[in-house]
């Protein structure tokens, strides 16, 4: 069983607010007449019953609401569930991945981003949507991070990269023939923000040089792996451009949302 969960959680972004709003969003463009429920593959969601969307988390101010997260997800792994979050900033992928670290063994993560979110700490703040993976790495929680589309290191986060030995693949070096497999459970990260401004005006962080849609659908659609868990985050409705963003979103939670139900 899948289940789909907002997390609304924006207090972490150093940039702009608003990415609280976008679990809605996405969901309101899953549902959109402009499109239909099924899959690249065929499978229609809307008659599809192993899976269910539980809403959105309610959550109180931070720090609790790392708390909060991490419980909620750890529940749901507990019953045996897998869980495709929609956030919310990159910053709830700690309190996720504590829960699923807990749960599985030699977790491997794929990090689709134009950042590495690798920082020791970003504006004082240690865990800022800027920082997760940092959090991640030096607890332990997975044993193996790639991370892909990145096209922003300094040389800090350089640094962090070779002291946590994360396999980075900047966007200079993309290669559309490169696919991924992984052996033992993995985890998806997937930051909007990791495409071209161009395909997706509504984030906060516009980055060009990015991924266009099909190539994030390829890369997903290809992966060889026992894929346990996901995130969709960064999407900024204030941003958004005819719901231009939460649509492309929406063609990813259904994407992700087949890889996980079979």
């Amino acid at each position: 069983m899948v289940v789909s969960i907002g997390i609304p959680l924006d207090e972490n972004s150093s940039y702009l607010q608003g990415v609280a709003k976008a679990p809605q969003k996405i969901r309101d463009a899953y549902h959109s007449d402009s499109s239909n429920y099924c899959t690249e593959n065929g499978l229609d969601l809307s008659k599809a019953n192993d899976w269910s969307d539980l809403g959105d988390l309610v959550l109180s101010p931070l720090p609790q609401a790392f708390s909060e997260i991490e419980k909620s997800i750890a529940g749901h792994l507990v019953d045996g569930k897998k869980v495709l979050s929609l956030g919310g900033d990159h910053s709830i992928t700690y309190p996720i991945i504590k829960a699923f670290g807990k749960k599985y063994a030699g977790l491997n993560i794929l990090h689709i981003d134009a950042h590495g979110d690798l920082y020791d700490e970003f504006d004082g703040n240690k865990f800022s949507h800027a920082c997760p993976f940092a959090r991640i790495m030096e607890e332990g929680l997975a044993k193996r991070l790639v991370q892909v589309g990145i096209r922003t290191l300094n040389p800090h986060q350089t640094e962090q990269a070779k002291r946590f030995g994360v396999e980075v693949i900047e966007m200079k070096d993309w290669n559309d023939s490169i696919r991924f497999s992984f052996v033992g459970p993995l985890y998806i990260s997937l930051d909007l923000d990791a495409l071209d401004p161009a395909f997706v005006p509504g984030v906060s962080h516009y980055e060009p040089g990015g991924f266009t849609t099909r190539q994030v659908l390829s890369i997903i659609q290809n992966i060889k792996a026992n894929l346990v868990g996901a995130d969709i985050v960064e999407l900024n409705p204030q941003r958004d451009v005819n719901n231009m963003t939460a649509m492309v979103a929406a063609k990813f939670f259904k994407e992700l949302l087949v890889m996980l139900i079979k």
